[in-house]
């Protein structure tokens, strides 16, 4: 949210009336809000961020959850919270009480950005130690708050300061689960963590602090006095939920579906407990703005989650995953969290504000600008989510739904900025030319305290008195009454949906547009019944491969991935998709109505061109007559080598490692997967032992041992095959799960530069991803050089996206985007290799692959030496007097050759097959006097 600066009228150093002469420096709550909601603010210009760019952003949905439950609602809740526990303990806190407060607002989100950091990097001891932070911010808030309520004299709304409290302690519980979560648990503990971490989160931390809330806030923003014994109600209310939360963070990690069925069920008792004092409120004045219809329209949905969330759980029982829980994630997060948040933003953020009852009136009319359409579009919008059956229509829906609630984000400004016009004018006396435009009869009525609806606020006695004698603003003219406005606003956002749901049946229908399975010739109409299949996936392959449906039918799959070593998953072409699988694990893909043959596949790189594919026929149809996965090009990339590496790449230092110490040499080789660049503008989803596209060079002794420990921290399956050793590749060179490793021991008893790299299927995809590296064995009694270099070519197969996986299609054309020297395509262009005049200078060269060799050439020199696979081909002293122009290598080869420079000079080292060159196989050796 906006910073709000303005003092209010009853700060301390203010002169009568609300003006001032010198302007004093900000205290009290105010100015508190003002730093304590700025992380709001950053959060909220971060989800814009992701929702833009979320298609080349790892973990955007996990990102855009959690970004508004962690970032937005809980930060908003530490801010909100403590002013609410002031209006009802009538508390005012001192300066250092108010700056320790924004230090833990910002330890909190501090924690919250390591969260995201981690998940965005697949680091789960970064997500460990954010969760760690935001737990303790939280048990401090909590802590903070039981010694506000036994500092305050008792009161009749102290209950819910301590149910605050007791909320804020349940967060960092599901904090622990969620931690543990970042570790990708295979099934039953992925849902039932899952279920736990959403059970004592939502339906513990942030639904007891917004019950609490509702109590004293609903009635006060409906302006009306608080119902008979609703105080009551609520404090029972609060009991009920403490309970639920207990009953389904129980019941989910012990895998008893009908507990956790149970614990929901007895939170929608609590809901409704509350909801009926609600109506009651309203029943004696109805909601008349957006604050009341958003806020209704929130509880209503938690009720409609909560419900749909037993359902799922009571059917679906033993079969329950993750992805049955997380498709229930719309409508608690958009239609219960961030609804009323907004809703409550939006009255508490004049208030305030505050200045008085006319500046209130008009920074009211500001925020709550076509309230009425935008609350209706938003609930509509989320309707037609809920009950649509085909794709387009569903996310029409929810687009619609999404733009709705992000016209807060004007409305707020547009307050802000006349809240503060207004504020300013009155500081400076000229209140009595201030015109503020008056809102709806509801909008514009006198402020009154969140937690005595019946009484006016004393800040706002006073400041109407003076407001009486200072100014007279100018009656706006007459416009429509609320009543019959909001009701036109309404009906627009009613259309709006509708037309919505017009515009998504029509998509739904058209060849080529629709989602999964969704397209044909002609639409056809669902049927209400549901096939259900069972795919298997091992051996590269789907087993059945193909699955026959009838014509209106939705397809439900039930995804096993059998294979015992392999990570798969599936995708089928009109959007429909799993998550990735570890070996043993399920998932349940929902395709949708199908209307039309439609094909799906493995989008684990390389693993489509070996075989799986999936085709869904309709009554006998072919794939060719349905939705075509989308054709891949094997054109080339055009990427520009004539700029600079970017400013975040460090150049791969080329010198030979020295030799390691000892016989008996202990490694380990950690197996990750992130994106890199490889070229001037240009990134790959990489695949990487150690951390980077090519990995470590190692460099020993005929005759050492190499004790090498693999540890797979990557998203599928992965292996290693050392070419300098000698040993069975059974249990050594086998494929390892995600978290799984293996130890690899072998002697090294011949010379030479030898290829180590990713052996499972398809191996070319993982060595074009960055996964293969060097092993130099010296020959026997070898001189010594003044110089030494490593240059390992490999090539690299591009996406059309920066950020993805290589592309198998090309691999398998052998059409390479770029072949480069030790990871990166132009990276010794830019930062040369050095010399000096006279100097003999050796470069160890490998040929990597997948596919390509190389014809190793330094233009302005010859070589006086050169070994090649074991051998030396030419020595300096050879009685022919002969030399070498060229080192040639197939794939898999190495050796190096020798030279000295004779001259200073710029001398550019390539891949004379110069097509290779071009594509970036090419460096500079600067050679000095």
């Amino acid at each position: 949210m906006p910073e709000i600066s303005p003092r209010p009228a009853d700060a301390p150093g203010s002169a009568p009336g609300g003006t001032s002469g010198a302007r004093p420096p900000r205290t009290g709550r105010s100015a508190w809000h003002r730093k304590a909601s700025r992380p709001v603010s950053l959060w909220l210009m971060g989800l814009v961020v992701v929702l833009i760019a979320g298609h080349w952003i790892p973990q955007s949905r996990w990102l855009l959850v959690h970004m508004v439950t962690l970032g937005v609602a809980t930060t908003s809740i530490l801010v909100w919270g403590q002013y609410f526990t002031e209006s009802i303990l009538h508390e005012r806190l001192g300066e250092p009480d108010r700056r320790r407060q924004v230090i833990r607002i910002n330890a909190l989100n501090v924690g919250v950005l390591a969260c995201c950091v981690g998940m965005v990097g697949a680091w789960p001891w970064v997500v460990v130690a954010g969760a760690t932070v935001v737990g303790l911010a939280m048990c401090w808030y909590a802590i903070d708050l039981g010694l506000q309520v036994r500092r305050a004299l008792p009161g009749r709304f102290d209950a819910t300061v301590r149910f605050y409290s007791t909320a804020a302690c349940l967060l960092p519980v599901g904090a622990v689960f969620g931690a543990i979560m970042a570790f990708s648990p295979a099934e039953p503990w992925r849902t039932r963590l899952l279920l736990a971490h959403q059970g004592v989160n939502i339906l513990g931390f942030v639904a007891m602090t917004a019950v609490g809330t509702l109590v004293t806030l609903w009635p006060t923003v409906l302006r009306t006095p608080m119902a008979p014994r609703q105080d009551r109600h609520g404090r029972i209310a609060l009991v009920i939920m403490i309970a639920a939360v207990l009953a389904v963070a129980t019941g989910s990690l012990g895998g008893w579906w009908w507990l956790t069925a149970a614990g929901v069920l007895i939170e929608l008792v609590a809901v409704i407990i509350v909801g009926v004092d609600m109506v009651r409120c309203a029943s004696r004045k109805p909601p008349r703005d957006f604050p009341g219809y958003s806020m209704a329209a929130a509880i209503c949905w938690l009720a409609v989650w909560l419900c749909w969330l037993a359902w799922t759980l009571l059917t679906r029982r033993d079969h329950l995953l993750q992805e049955d829980i997380t498709a229930l994630t719309v409508p608690v997060v958009l239609g219960f969290m961030l609804q009323l948040l907004i809703g409550a933003m939006s009255y508490l953020m004049p208030m305030v504000m505050g200045g008085g009852p006319s500046i209130v009136r008009a920074t009211n009319a500001k925020m709550h600008t076509l309230g009425a359409l935008r609350a209706t579009a938003a609930n509509a919008g989320l309707v037609v989510w809920a009950l649509s059956i085909g794709t387009w229509t569903s996310r029409i829906g929810l687009g619609l739904a999404v733009l709705a609630m992000a016209g807060f984000l004007p409305a707020m400004l547009a307050m802000v900025r006349t809240g503060v016009t207004l504020l300013r004018a009155k500081r400076a006396g000229a209140a009595g030319s201030v015109h503020p435009v008056a809102g709806s009869a509801g909008e514009g009525s006198t402020d009154h305290s969140p937690h005595h609806p019946s009484e006016p606020r004393e800040d706002e006695k006073a400041s109407s008195a003076s407001e009486t004698s200072t100014s007279r603003p100018t009656i706006p003219a007459a416009t429509a009454p609320a009543g019959r406005r909001s009701f036109v606003e309404g009906m627009v956002g009613l259309g709006a949906a509708l037309g919505a749901v017009a515009v998504g049946r029509r998509l739904d229908g058209t060849p080529g547009l629709s989602g999964p399975g969704l397209s044909g010739a002609a639409a056809v109409a669902p049927t209400g019944r549901t096939t259900t299949v069972s795919v298997t996936m091992k051996d590269m392959h789907y087993h059945p491969a193909t699955v026959d449906v009838p014509a209106g039918n939705r397809l439900v799959i039930s995804l096993t991935n059998a294979d015992p070593d392999q990570v798969h998953d599936l995708y089928l072409a009109g959007g429909a998709h799993s998550p990735r699988l570890s070996p043993g694990q399920k998932a349940t893909v929902d395709a949708g109505v199908i209307t039309a043959a439609t094909q799906g596949w493995c989008t684990i790189v390389g693993h489509r061109s070996m075989g799986m594919e999936l085709e869904v026929r309709v009554n006998g149809a072919s794939v060719g007559q349905g939705s075509e996965s989308p054709a891949v090009g094997t054109g080339r990339r055009k990427v520009d080598l004539s700029q600079a590496p970017g400013r975040g790449f460090t150049t791969r230092d080329a010198r030979l490692p020295s030799l390691l110490p000892g016989r008996t040499h202990p490694m380990t080789l950690t197996v990750t997967e992130s994106v890199q660049e490889v070229a001037p503008a240009t990134t790959i989803h990489a695949m990487t032992y150690n951390g980077r596209v090519m990995g470590p060079v190692i460099h020993a002794r005929i005759g050492d041992t190499m004790n090498v420990h693999l540890v797979n921290r990557g998203t599928m399956g992965h292996s290693i095959d050392f070419h300098a050793g000698i040993v069975s590749p059974t249990p050594n060179m086998r494929t390892i799960a995600p978290g799984a490793s293996l130890d690899y021991r072998f002697t090294l008893p011949r010379a030479g530069v030898w290829l180590y790299h990713c052996s499972t299927m398809p191996m070319s995809s993982h060595i074009a991803a960055g996964m293969f590296g060097a092993v130099i064995v010296p020959p026997r009694d070898l001189a010594s050089a003044d110089r030494e270099y490593v240059l390992v070519q490999s090539e690299s197969y591009l996406d059309a996206r920066n950020g993805a996986e290589v592309n198998a299609d090309k691999i398998a054309a052998e059409t390479p985007d770029l072949t480069m020297f030790n990871g990166h395509a132009n990276q010794y262009v830019f930062a040369p290799l050095t010399a000096k005049v006279g100097e003999r200078v050796r470069i160890w060269v490998l040929a990597a692959g997948p596919s390509r060799g190389i014809s190793f050439h330094v233009v302005g020199t010859q070589f006086d030496t050169v070994f090649k696979e074991g051998a030396y081909l030419l020595r300096p002293d050879n009685p022919e007097g002969g030399g070498a122009q060229a080192l040639d290598l197939s794939s898999a080869q190495g050796g190096f050759v020798e030279m000295t420079f004779h001259e200073p000079g710029k001398y550019t080292f390539v891949n004379h097959s110069f097509v290779e060159m071009e594509r970036g196989a090419r460096g500079l050796i600067e050679v000095t006097a």
